[in-house]
């Protein structure tokens, strides 16, 4: 299951004409990997008010930038060029986080996860870019407004074999949807 970007779900529109960019910086699950993590972590129609992120959409957030001037964007896509080593997360179980949030959390935070965490902070840095203070705790959010109880966990761990990230533009605009600005491998 190996990362898989969302494709570009939008054409240049209307987002495209803005003179900044919203985006973040993230892993992207395949959605074999997502749907099997909200198997794996109750996610299910019976939970009639949650609001459930869709498989496509799943994703682990590096670095959220916020809005971006759009002339900053070339520079911007080479500075996050970083080291990078592929490296292995694995789920065995899922959490309820305040406000209902079904998340689901590596078993170990692997230390090429987090050395590139660092590494795309300092290259945000470098450009004058705020990097959020709070400490990373890196996890994909399943559902929002969740209150269906946590299950069992059962069965082997799932694996995700990371082998690149992405830089993403949220076009709220255009619904909400993604668009990949640039991957890394």
């Amino acid at each position: 299951m190996a990362m898989v970007p969302p494709a570009n779900q939008t054409e240049p529109g209307l987002d495209a004409h803005a003179e900044t960019a919203r985006l973040f910086i993230a892993l992207w699950p395949g959605s074999d990997l997502a749907s099997a993590l909200h198997a794996q972590c109750g996610i299910c129609t019976t939970d009639p008010g949650a609001r459930v992120v869709t498989p496509q959409r799943v994703h682990l957030t590096l670095h959220f930038l916020g809005a971006v001037p759009r002339q900053t964007l070339p520079a911007l896509a080479n500075a996050l060029r970083v080291p990078f080593q592929a490296f292995e997360l694995r789920f065995s179980h899922c959490e309820q986080w305040p406000h209902g949030l079904r998340v689901a959390v590596p078993d170990t935070a692997v230390p090429p996860l987090m050395r590139l965490h660092a590494a795309l902070g300092q290259a945000l840095q470098g450009l004058g870019l705020p990097v959020e203070e709070r400490p990373f705790r890196p996890h994909l959010t399943l559902a929002r407004r969740a209150t269906a109880p946590l299950p069992t966990p059962e069965g082997p761990p799932l694996r995700w074999p990371v082998s690149g990230y992405v830089l993403v533009e949220s076009q709220a605009a255009r619904g909400g949807t993604y668009r990949v600005m640039q991957a890394y491998s």
